[in-house]
C-alpha cells in the first residue's frame, strides 16, 4: 500500500517540479550569480573556445572525471545556456514544455560537474572563484531539487500507512522466516549496526540503496555466523522480490508517467 501511494504522489512533484525550478523572484539573482561564476571561470579556460558539442563537452567530464582543455570552456557555455533560457522566459513556468526537460537537465549536468570539480581540488580555482562556484551549485541544487512541503508530508503519511497495514508481515518475515531459529538481540543488533553503517556510507557516497535489501542480508549474515542455518524458501523469494522490484518499478512509473504526462 505505501509503495503504490509513494508511486502515485512521486510522479506529481516531478511534473510540479517543472514548472517550478527557479521561482520568478529569483530569476535575476540566478542570472547575476550565473554570469559572476562564468567570469570566474574565463582564466581557467586558458584561451581555449567551447567545442560544437559543448554539452557532450560536459558530460564527458563527469562520466571519465578527467579535466581536458575543453571542459571548462563547455562548463561555461553550458552555463550561459541555462541563465539565457531562464532569463529569456522570466521562469522555467514560462518555459514550453519541450524544452524544460532539456533545461533542467542542463542544469543537472552543470551542478554536477561542479560538485565533481570542488571534490577533486582541479582545477584549483582561487578563494573568489570558489566562493562563486559554490554559490552557483548552491542556487542550481535549490532549483532541480525543490520538493514541496505537502509533498514531504503526503510521502510520510503514505510510508507511515504502508507500515501500519504491513508491519506484522515485515516483522514475522525478518524476524522469523530468513532463519531457521529467531532473531536474537545480539544478532538484531549487528544486523542494524551493519544496515546504520552501510546506508550512511551509500549516502556519504552518493549510491542508491535499499534499506530492506540491506537489514535483510544483515539479517541472513548473522544467521549464516550463528550456523543456524537459513530457510531458503524465504532468501529466494526475497532475491526474487529485489530482481523483480527494478523491472516492475521502471515500468509502473513509466505508465503512470505517461498517463499523468496526457492529463495534465
Amino acid at each position: 500500500m505505501g509503495l503504490i501511494m509513494l508511486i502515485l504522489i512521486g510522479t506529481v512533484p516531478t511534473a510540479y517540479a517543472l514548472n517550478r525550478a527557479v521561482p520568478d523572484s529569483h530569476v535575476t539573482q540566478f542570472r547575476a550569480i550565473s554570469q559572476a561564476t562564468q567570469q570566474s571561470l574565463m582564466p581557467y579556460a586558458k584561451g581555449a573556445e567551447a567545442p560544437a558539442d559543448y554539452r557532450e563537452g560536459v558530460a564527458a567530464y563527469v562520466r571519465s572525471h578527467e579535466l581536458t582543455p575543453a571542459t571548462i570552456p563547455s562548463l561555461i557555455r553550458l552555463m550561459g545556456d541555462a541563465a539565457d533560457n531562464v532569463g529569456k522566459y522570466g521562469s522555467l513556468r514560462a518555459v514550453p514544455a519541450e524544452a524544460v526537460q532539456n533545461v533542467r537537465n542542463d542544469m543537472y549536468l552543470t551542478s554536477e560537474a561542479i560538485r565533481l570539480m570542488q571534490k577533486s581540488g582541479q582545477p584549483a580555482f582561487d578563494v573568489d572563484t570558489t566562493k562563486n562556484v559554490a554559490a552557483y551549485r548552491k542556487s542550481l541544487d535549490e532549483a532541480t531539487k525543490f520538493i514541496p512541503t505537502w509533498v514531504k508530508v503526503a510521502v510520510a503519511i503514505a510510508l507511515g500507512l504502508g507500515t501500519m497495514v504491513g508491519w506484522r508481515r515485515i516483522v514475522i518475515t525478518v524476524g522469523e522466516k530468513i532463519g531457521k531459529t529467531h532473531m536474537t538481540y545480539a544478532q538484531g543488533a549487528s544486523a542494524e549496526v551493519v544496515a546504520m553503517s552501510t546506508i550512511g556510507a551509500a549516502d556519504m557516497f552518493g549510491l542508491p540503496v535499499s534499506t530492506t535489501h540491506v537489514l535483510s542480508s544483515g539479517v541472513a549474515g548473522t544467521m549464516a555466523a550463528n550456523k543456524s542455518g537459513l530457510q531458503w524458501s524465504t532468501v529466494r523469494n526475497l532475491l526474487m522480490a529485489w530482481v523483480l522490484t527494478l523491472p516492475a518499478g521502471i515500468v509502473l512509473a513509466g505508465g503512470l508517467y505517461f498517463l499523468f504526462r496526457h492529463l495534465f
